[in-house]
Formats: structure tokens, sequence, C-alpha cells
């Protein structure tokens, strides 16, 4: 969020941004990614004259753009909400919602907070309740939130309704080829599983390659409804395997200092090296050994022990009310930010 600035630039790069119009070149960049033909129309034509009788030509002549792009971008500006549309002796004649930048983010807000309600709605109806999936705190980590909000559309004999949701909320990815039902598969076994699951499991059950598995978990991580938890039955198992591979090659004095064991109680660390000594360490043991030690301790100690944290995915909530409120909270966040900054931008072109 554009903090502070009175820059309209600055500002309607943002809000164009934020709700998904234009493509950056550059992660992050600045002003200038932003200011392509969309930005140059808004600016232009509809922020000076909201209400004016804008059609192609005339769009044309103040943008300097052919009628071809204004034709591609127009199809955008009606499709998010942004402007109203009417025909007159042939042209068809564009007007700002609501007849000012302001007015029109109300609507296009409003609209969307309620869209997005149903939506999520219907993907609540396939999540099995499960109080068992929530004993895990979630990992804390802080994601930018992206999901699409649109209305059902007409539904194609190949999809089925879930595929045509996944399609509907972005979890697809933009060019989704025919009959590809990968992101709805995987989003029907993370609602259906109670324990989190792993991108290498998903990968195998789904038959699929762990990046392609990845890139859909990550944009159903993105919009809200999927966390990364870790997988607390796997840290024992993991940390018994480096205890054992460790001592048997750098010994019990590297397992004191850099492999970590000397950060934990004495009682501890000594039960694990004698364990490892006397080969009588089992991952039961080190799950009972390690019972009293804090979760950042133990995920230190696989760290310097030469492995990493595992982790699983599940749904975001015990059932479809606590997924649906999860996304909502992140919409509306997303949402508020968006209408101050039309606020202000509105301010901005004033004076």
């Amino acid at each position: 969020m554009p903090t502070g600035s009175t820059n309209p630039d600055v500002l309607l790069a943002w809000l164009l941004d934020s709700m998904g119009l234009v493509r950056r070149k550059v992660e992050g960049g600045g002003v200038e990614e932003g200011q392509g033909a969309l930005h140059r129309i808004m600016m232009e034509a509809f922020l000076k004259e909201p209400l004016g009788r804008w059609d192609a030509k005339s769009l044309c002549e103040v943008t300097g753009l052919s009628q071809t792009g204004i034709h591609h971008q127009m199809i955008k500006l009606r499709e998010c909400g942004l402007i109203s549309s009417n025909t007159d002796g042939g042209w068809h004649i564009h007007v700002l919602r609501g007849g000012s930048i302001s007015s029109a983010l109300e609507l296009v807000t409003n609209e969307a907070r309620t869209v997005l309600k149903l939506r999520m709605r219907e993907l609540s109806d396939s999540i099995i309740e499960s109080e068992e999936r929530m004993s895990v705190i979630s990992s804390e980590e802080t994601l930018p939130f992206k999901i699409m909000i649109s209305e059902p559309g007409p539904i194609s004999e190949e999809d089925s309704h879930l595929t045509s949701l996944t399609k509907d909320l972005g979890l697809s990815g933009e060019r989704v080829r025919s009959g590809d039902s990968l992101a709805s598969n995987i989003l029907i076994e993370l609602c259906t599983i109670s324990d989190p699951i792993t991108i290498l499991a998903l990968s195998d059950k789904m038959g699929e390659t762990r990046s392609r598995v990845g890139r859909s978990v990550d944009k159903m991580r993105v919009a809200g409804i999927v966390e990364r938890v870790p997988m607390m039955n796997r840290i024992a198992q993991d940390i018994f395997i480096g205890v054992m591979r460790q001592f048997d090659a750098r010994g019990e004095e590297w397992l004191m200092t850099r492999g970590g064991l000397g950060r934990l109680d004495d009682s501890i660390s000594e039960s694990l090296i004698s364990g490892a000594k006397s080969k009588s360490l089992s991952i039961d043991k080190v799950e009972e050994i390690l019972l009293d030690v804090d979760l950042d301790s133990q995920k230190i100690l696989l760290n310097t022990l030469g492995g990493r944290m595992p982790y699983g995915f599940r749904v975001s909530g015990k059932d479809g009310g606590m997924v649906t409120e999860n996304v909502m909270r992140s919409a509306d966040r997303t949402l508020r930010r968006l209408k101050t900054v039309s606020q202000r931008l509105e301010e901005a072109i004033s004076f």
C-alpha cells in the first residue's frame, strides 16, 4: 500500500495492480511498470471526466492507443466493474461507475465481497469437518493475499462443479489446459483429509511432478484456503536419523557443539548421546526424550543436525465456515485498502 503518497500515478498504479489488471515485468516494480495502456486510459479519460461520453474513437484521441488496444483494455475495465457501458448510435459509450473513482471502488468492493462469500459457500460444502485437523498450530508466515473473484459461469462438459469453481477462484493458474483438473483434485484431497500432507505425498497421489503440485498448493496458500504446518509426527524421526548419522560420522563432541545438543538441558542431551552410543536409540525414545522441548528448539536442533523441518499442508480450518472466515478476513483487509487508496486518489486529482 502506497503509505503517505499523494502522487496520482503512484496511487492509480497501486489500485490497478492490486486489482490484478496489470502484469508487472519486475516483481515489486515501481510506478513505471504500471503506467501502461490501462493506466493511460484511466488517467487521461475516466479520472478527468468520469461521466464523459467516452467511446472508442474519443479514447483513441486522448490516449494515442489503437482501437484494438482500447477494446482489449475496456473489456478488462468492464469485467472488473470499474466502468459501465451503453450503446448509442452503434457506439459503446463508457462511464466510470458512480461518477468517481471512490464511488466505483465502493461498488466494486461491495460486489466482490458478496460474490466471494457466495463462492466460498460453494467450496465449504466440500470441506469435511475435522477437529483433529487443527491440532497443530500453523507456521507463522505472511503471504501476499491473492484470489480471483468471479460469478459462476457456464460449466463445460469436461469440468465438474468443483473444477469450475477452482478455475473461477484462480487456483488453476491463468492458462489452464482443457481437461486439466490437477488443482481441483488437490483441493478435494486437502478438503477431505484430517492430517497435513507433504508435497511429495501429494505428487505421488496425483501422479504429477512436485513442481506442478507445489505451484497449485502455493496458489491455494496465497488465497488463504490452504496453510503450511510442521509435520509433528516426522520431527522425532528426522532428529533420530540426524543424531545417529552424525554420531557415526563426527562423534560425540561434534554433536554437543556444532550439532546443537549442547543447547539442550544436560539430561536431554545425555539421553540422546547415551542412546546413540549404545545403539538403543529409537524414534519413539527420541519423541519421549524431547517431550518437554518446545517446538522452536526442536526446529533449531533439526537444522544443526543437517536436517530440515518437515512441513505439510492442510485447509485453513476445521470446517468450511472457518476456512471461509479466514479467506474473507484477508479479502476484507484488501478491499478496505482499495477503498482507502481510491479516496486518496480522488483527493489527489481534485487539486
